[in-house]
């Protein structure tokens, strides 16, 4: 008897320090990305059923809201849920994903890649849409309509894509542990840039609604019936950049699409100047703002999502703590960028 539970000891610490390796490794591993990765991966650090408001759609999102002025302003807990050009077929199996967790009042969803890509297929940065998301009945259906099958094995399984990556680590690698549980909470996906490059104010005239691929149509009014059924409020918006005649051809037909189904489209081109948009200062290049600029936008965006009544302000409520660690994790980034820590280029 004796020795057989020795032997029993032994054969769970060896499955113990497997289990443990296996950990670490993944951990150490798996691509890391704030354009998308780390704001898939970052819900699941969230408290659950603490984000009131909840942004999503492409960079235009995490790189132009700023949620930590969202918090010190408003006491607005939102969360930017986005990835890079993600289309909106990947967008609507991500709100499936987050009302797993959460149970937002207000969802945002920026149309920019909608307007832009075409393609019922945007291989570009789709990475980043795929990689921070656990496995799961969910994660599978959105990869059966956003990858061709023979392309599917390029990313799934996420192992055997990143498990060749050992020499490629860096010292963030070693920072994604369970034991980092307060920096991964604190994260609420907002990715500012920090260089400034002007640009020329568009003029827009054009008064077409054709430019809404069949699958994105598809795929918005799926997000709209399913954000009725959770009885939630859904915001369609265009953040603020550079946009063009050929994007309002989509814009418009979003908004008419809006008006048919009873929800809200703003198109935020439409208020540069409501704003207080700076075209020499407040943008990082055409298609998204720099710091500042997502700070203007955000103060404007705010004060509507503000009018609410279901969205609260949530400062000094208990499990509300990881937003003001949020703000301290960006007032260090700002720091860093004025002593030069940070490249005005980054």
């Amino acid at each position: 008897m004796k020795a057989t539970r020795k032997k029993n000891r032994v054969r769970i610490g060896f499955l113990i320090l497997f289990v443990v390796t296996i950990y670490l490794a993944s951990s150490i591993l798996r691509v890391k990305s704030p354009h998308g990765i780390n704001q898939l991966e970052g819900l699941y650090w969230q408290p659950d059923h603490t984000i009131d408001v909840v942004m999503m759609g492409t960079s235009h999102i995490h790189c132009n809201v700023n949620t930590a002025l969202l918090w010190e302003k408003y006491g607005i807990a939102a969360y930017d849920y986005s990835g890079a050009e993600q289309p909106l077929w990947m967008t609507y199996f991500y709100l499936r994903e987050l009302y797993k967790y959460q149970n937002p009042k207000v969802v945002v969803v920026d149309m920019y890649a909608p307007a832009r890509f075409k393609e019922d297929y945007q291989y570009d940065w789709i990475s980043e849409n795929i990689y921070g998301m656990r496995f799961s009945l969910n994660k599978l259906e959105m990869l059966a309509v956003s990858v061709e099958p023979s392309k599917l094995f390029q990313y799934f399984p996420s192992f055997s894509v990143y498990h060749s990556r050992y020499d490629d680590l860096e010292k963030e690698d070693f920072e994604h542990f369970f034991w980092n549980w307060d920096e991964k909470e604190a994260f609420k996906g907002y990715t500012p840039y920090w260089k400034q490059s002007p640009q020329q104010v568009p003029d827009i005239t054009e008064k077409g609604k054709d430019g809404l691929s069949n699958k994105s149509e598809k795929y918005l009014k799926k997000i709209i019936d399913y954000m009725k059924e959770k009885d939630g409020e859904l915001i369609l918006i265009a953040a603020p950049y550079v946009v063009t005649n050929e994007d309002q051809k989509t814009y418009n037909r979003i908004a008419e699409i809006a008006k048919e189904e009873g929800v809200s489209f703003i198109d935020y081109n439409e208020y540069y100047d409501e704003i207080g948009l700076d075209f020499e200062k407040d943008f990082n290049d055409e298609s998204h703002l720099n710091y500042w600029g997502s700070c203007k936008f955000t103060e404007y965006l705010g004060n509507y999502l503000n009018s609410f009544e279901e969205v609260r302000d949530r400062r000094g409520q208990e499990n509300y703590g990881s937003w003001d660690d949020h703000v301290k994790m960006i007032n260090e980034e700002l720091h860093n960028y004025q002593s030069g820590k940070i490249k005005n280029d980054q």
